[in-house]
């Protein structure tokens, strides 16, 4: 599968599946979240380290260009590292987001640019640009690493990331979880109980008698 066709493959599919095919899918900090609901991101990453300050977010805009997303680690949550010019200038260079692990401003701005946003909140001050610029390196964001070229993944849900072959290895069974639950969900708003296509008396059996088991839809 090319890349290409990876990508909108994944431009179909929830976080949500994706996860459930994939444990080896990176989950990021729960805490970032879309600047306005609804919005949908996949791209390649891009990384900057701003340690408090805005030059490696400049850096890493310069050095981003179409399909990318650019993942920041602001290094602090007093400040923000990004607003409405510089998601401006990422949305005109056809980046496919940006993602601050810390605050971002001129949120009702921002909220309104095409290119999705996620930020761990919000903040009316912004750090000065005085440090020399990290980008194109491994971050760690609360455990969980972020490596230049990886693919990322968002939507309402939360953020994944994962290695190109690692997506490619989830893309299928997600699909096929996605189709079932899609099912499902028809029959359920058609009149059938969840307790149906559950096995739901069988799994809580085989846990009071200790036997190996599973929850599994029918």
């Amino acid at each position: 599968m090319t890349t290409g066709a990876l990508l909108d493959r994944l431009r179909e599919l929830s976080t949500t599946s994706l996860v459930d095919a994939a444990s080896t899918l990176r989950i990021l900090p729960p805490g970032m979240r879309p600047v306005a609901a609804g919005g949908r991101l996949v791209g390649r990453v891009v990384t900057a380290r701003a340690n408090r300050d805005l030059m490696s977010v400049i850096h890493g805009l310069r050095e981003s260009g179409s399909g990318d997303v650019l993942v920041v680690d602001a290094g602090g949550d007093d400040r923000a590292v990004a607003g409405e010019l510089f998601c401006t200038e990422a949305q005109r260079r056809g980046l496919a987001g940006l993602v601050i692990a810390g605050r971002s401003r001129d949120t009702a701005t921002v909220a309104r640019l095409s290119i999705p946003v996620w930020s761990m909140g919000f903040a009316p001050n912004a750090y000065p640009a005085k440090a020399l610029p990290e980008t194109g390196i491994d971050l760690v964001l609360e455990g969980v690493r972020v490596r230049p070229g990886d693919l990322i993944v968002g939507d309402d849900d939360g953020l994944v990331v994962g290695s190109e072959q690692e997506f490619a290895s989830a893309v299928d069974a997600a699909a096929a979880i996605e189709a079932r639950e899609r099912d499902l969900q028809a029959r359920l708003l058609d009149g059938s109980s969840l307790f149906d296509a559950l096995n739901y008396d069988e799994h809580l059996a085989a846990l009071r008698e200790g036997r190996p088991t599973a929850l599994a839809f029918g």
